[in-house]
């Protein structure tokens, strides 16, 4: 059997390209997928630095990414893709990285996002996207129109994950919105919650390139290694603090800082993912505010909209990718998306580049 190129995970900060059996053709309902581009995502670096994500220990070499483009190269009878209709060999996709079951309670009330039995690329056990060629259902495929390329397809899934929070917070025009972290999430968040008619929306980062980013699609950014960053929401806001306070870092105490800037009444929604897997805030702040919170996890039915926004143009998703490396040289990828250095936002890996000098 042939084998391809994988960017497996062996251990912390220990990404090899790895030769590794050819997938074969694909079962019934599934699809033989030709990878295109992998985004890198901030689960994929929490994976990549301890080797686990929250609870879920990496046990084995494991082939890690989820956000990904991909073309069908062959199809198993009876695939249809994410919209029930005959899967073809040559579709351009963007590929859902979550399997639910279909079946279980939650399923059945229509949150597959919460599916007890959800499978996930790049989640142990479950191999993901940072190969050559890989087996997935036929469900997961998304059909791209030209008008998409096939960085901003892989890019359709972190949007997704961002409109899902914005569909948590319940925002409303003219509601004001701070958000933690101005990383590829908190980026999104921020053009979704503008296109809202969000009004002002804060957003706080460490890092003067994220944060010009930001501003450069309607924030007020705050540098909060060199201010106190809730003092800062709280003066803007005259005291009152936000209708709703987003935190799409975890980093530090960045939830506790979330709960401070949400005024009486207000919503905080929780979309990043802690490295040591604990949520800390002050209770006395979320009890005598009465505050509703959410927490997000990942998204459910978002891509058609993502799909219309990026076609639209309403949506900047090319702005965010900062690096590209190729397969072969992931592990470099993923040191540099680490470090947040050299002007880091957005690092994506393609497939079908297995090598370059540039």
């Amino acid at each position: 059997m042939s084998t391809m190129l994988a960017a497996r995970l062996h251990g912390p900060r220990n990404l090899r390209a790895d030769r590794v059996p050819h997938p074969g053709p694909p079962p019934a309902a599934h699809a033989l997928l030709r990878i295109l581009t992998t985004g890198i995502c901030g689960s994929d670096l929490h994976s990549y630095l301890g080797a686990r994500i929250g609870d879920t220990p990496i046990q084995d070499p494991l082939t890690i990414g989820h956000e990904f483009s991909a073309v069908v190269e062959a199809v198993g009878a009876g695939a249809t893709d994410a919209f029930g209709q005959p899967l073809v060999a040559g579709t351009r996709v963007a590929v859902d990285p979550a399997q639910p079951c279909g079946r279980c309670e939650l399923c059945e009330r229509g949150h597959p996002n919460l599916c007890r039995h959800l499978r996930f690329c790049g989640n142990y056990p479950d191999g993901g996207s940072l190969c050559e060629w890989m087996h997935m259902p036929a469900r997961s495929c998304v059909p791209v129109p030209d008008a998409i390329d096939n960085t901003e397809a892989a890019l359709l899934e972190p949007l997704g994950v961002a409109i899902h929070a914005v569909d948590l917070a319940k925002l409303r025009v003219a509601d004001s919105v701070a958000i933690l972290g101005a990383g590829p999430i908190g980026l999104l968040i921020l053009q979704l919650a503008r296109l809202a008619g969000a009004s002002p929306v804060f957003v706080s980062d460490n890092y003067a390139w994220r944060l010009a980013l930001a501003e450069r699609w309607g924030a007020v950014p705050i540098a909060c290694d060199a201010e106190d960053t809730v003092e800062r929401v709280v003066r803007e806001t005259r005291g009152r603090g936000v209708d709703v306070a987003i935190e799409a870092a975890w980093a530090g105490d960045s939830v506790a800082q979330a709960a401070e800037m949400a005024r009486l009444g207000g919503r905080l929604v929780l979309v990043g993912i802690p490295g040591d897997d604990r949520l800390v805030m002050k209770h006395s702040t979320a009890r005598r505010k009465g505050l509703t919170i959410r927490m997000s996890r990942r998204m459910k039915h978002t891509y058609t909209r993502a799909v219309s926004l990026v076609l639209d143009r309403r949506v900047d998703l090319a702005s965010l990718v900062s690096h590209r490396f190729p397969l072969a040289r992931a592990a470099e990828a993923f040191a540099l998306n680490a470090r947040y250095d050299d002007g880091v936002v957005k690092v994506v890996v393609d497939s079908l580049i297995l090598n370059t000098d540039t």
